[in-house]
């Protein structure tokens, strides 16, 4: 077979495709190049765009590919002597692309990118650890709200991990191990360890009110829609998507596609919103109540004391079904 006449450059720049060039010698992975991250930054910009995401959006990733083609030695190489704060000292890389950046170099995955394209679930990253089966890294997903092996790594350390139900301390200490020496960086440092959630969590009246836009319109038909891969032999592009801003925050909201949200039934109720922008980031989910005094209204999972504060403030929360007489 003829090689490629594209090699890439010293620093990862070029723009060829992604071959066998990118395997080392010995079978193990070679680093993502500058090139290969790039690549990935602007077709998450060409479906931000055909999604009607916000035009400063799409114009961030765009940005962000030019300045990672055009760096003089590769990102991968940054990252580990400055870590994402190096990555973020640059110009037109601010929090949000330089976690997209440690999360490529990292497992060669961008839970962004598979989002938007309706590709494999955020999950399957976490299946690559010994010990984490599918159920179990889907457990994870929705348990916990993390989508990376960096924040995995995290959970494992601050005692979030222990509380998803399958982790012993056998278990939770494996997943340590394994992480310790696989990202190369021991103890995660305590900056990102405390919850999974970046910057200041968005209001619950924001996450309601993306919920309500988001059912409005996919009712009326006025969202495009991707075809996940997930339980659709078919390829039908079923699956609206919504791009929305709150001021500065930037959403992204979908019905949920997880076995749990299929199990249940609740593939048009259950909508699962993400924020990725330099303020912040997370995932929440937004569901219907089915009991006590917020029975039928819609609450923002994991946050229920605030959801049933904002609907006692609106003079919308009714008293506590009474029990059935024995």
């Amino acid at each position: 077979m003829a090689k490629s006449s594209d090699t890439p450059s010293k620093n990862g720049s070029s723009k060829s495709a992604p071959s066998k060039s990118t395997q080392k010698t010995d079978g193990a992975p070679a680093p993502i190049t500058n090139a290969e991250i790039a690549d990935r930054f602007e077709k998450i910009a060409d479906l931000l765009e055909t999604q009607d995401a916000n035009p400063f959006r799409v114009r961030a990733y765009r940005n962000g590919a030019a300045r990672i083609r055009s760096l003089d030695q590769p990102a991968a190489k940054l990252l580990a002597e400055k870590g994402t704060d190096g990555l973020e000292a640059l110009p037109d890389i601010g929090r949000s692309l330089s976690r997209a950046i440690e999360q490529l170099v990292q497992s060669n995955t961008l839970s962004l990118l598979s989002r938007l394209q309706g590709d494999i679930p955020p999950a399957q990253v976490f299946t690559s650890v010994p010990g984490i089966g599918p159920d179990l890294a889907e457990r994870v997903y929705e348990t916990l709200g993390i989508e990376s092996l960096a924040d995995l790594h995290a959970a494992a350390y601050d005692g979030r991990l222990a509380q998803v139900p399958g982790f012993g301390p056998k278990r939770v200490r494996a997943v340590r191990e394994t992480l310790d020496g696989r990202l190369r960086s021991g103890r995660p440092r305590q900056r990102r360890a405390p919850q999974p959630v970046r910057g200041t969590p968005p209001p619950v009246a924001d996450l309601l009110d993306v919920d309500a836009e988001y059912r409005q319109k996919a009712a009326a038909d006025r969202l495009p829609r991707i075809a996940p891969r997930r339980f659709n032999p078919t390829r039908q592009a079923w699956l609206p998507v919504l791009h929305t801003t709150r001021g500065n925050a930037q959403y992204t909201a979908l019905y949920s596609n997880t076995a749990r949200a299929h199990e249940l039934g609740t593939t048009d109720d259950w909508v699962v919103i993400y924020r990725d922008d330099p303020q912040g980031d997370g995932q929440w989910t937004v569901i219907t109540s089915r009991f006590g005094a917020l029975q039928g209204k819609r609450v923002v999972r994991g946050r229920e004391q605030e959801s049933r504060a904002y609907y006692a403030a609106k003079g919308e929360l009714g008293a506590e079904p009474k029990a059935e007489p024995g």
